[in-house]
């Protein structure tokens, strides 16, 4: 059974994401299943730190960006939005290039706060970043 309040839809999310962080990291939308969101981003100069591996800090934008985009498809009032409260990463292997991708997969969705889980894996499937994003849900401003 689908998680989803609000149906999403991989061309929205593009939409909604224009002229973003997201956009400017070449991060794509992959898919939509009943309780995930998946998506990429790629492993180049926009993406990498300075000793040519993925930043951490990209490998953390990718988590919140599916968490977040998922969150906000999930809300019970549609007067209320979805915002990040609280991220952790755990940073498994390095990636030094082609592409990486993400999962997101709800651990809680309640009507204050939702838990995600957020795994990274290389383009051999392999896990690169394990990530855990709290949503606050709030009454929209």
């Amino acid at each position: 059974m689908a998680i989803w309040t609000r149906t999403p839809n991989l061309e929205q999310l593009a939409k909604a994401s224009e002229n973003t962080a997201v956009s400017h990291l070449g991060i794509e939308y992959l898919e939509i299943g009943d309780d995930f969101v998946k998506g990429r981003m790629p492993v180049d100069e926009r993406t990498v730190q300075p000793f040519g591996i993925l930043h951490g800090g990209a490998s953390v934008l990718l988590a919140e960006t599916l968490g977040s985009m998922a969150a906000n498809c999930c809300l019970k009032d549609p007067e209320t939005v979805a915002v990040g409260l609280d991220i952790n990463a755990n940073h498994i292997r390095p990636v030094t290039g082609g592409w990486v991708y993400g999962t997101a997969r709800p651990i809680h969705i309640g009507s204050a706060t939702q838990v995600w889980e957020i795994l990274l894996e290389n383009e051999a499937g392999k896990t690169t970043c394990i990530s855990r994003l709290t949503m606050a849900v709030t009454k929209r401003p």
